[in-house]
């Protein structure tokens, strides 16, 4: 490792300190719009176990979210707000592939 790299390093941490305190503008920040889960699924006229099956999403998930114990990560987040602007897409994109002797 390099002088250069030892240099971005001591920079790096003194704008995350700088930000930290309010003090830079420099980074970004992401705000990220969670669907109601609860609503989606409602609105989809789905039983919480059909909703978490059609989407692939772990029941005990799905009860979470919507229990309001936790929260949908980043990615999560974009999968429902992609199942509440396009269900029907979401729901082909996951259906079971017919096997080759059935087409």
């Amino acid at each position: 490792m390099g002088a250069d790299f030892g240099n971005d390093l001591i920079e790096s941490l003194n704008q995350a300190v700088a930000h930290a305190q309010g003090q830079s503008k420099a980074a970004q920040v992401h705000v990220l719009r969670v669907p109601n889960v609860r609503t989606l699924r409602q609105s989809l006229k789905m039983s919480q176990q059909t909703f978490a099956s059609t989407f692939r999403i772990p029941l005990a998930t799905l009860k979470g979210w919507e229990q309001g114990r936790r929260q949908p990560d980043a990615t999560a987040a974009a999968y429902l707000s992609v199942i509440e602007k396009m269900p029907i897409e979401a729901q082909a994109a996951l259906a079971p592939i017919r096997a080759a002797a059935e087409v």
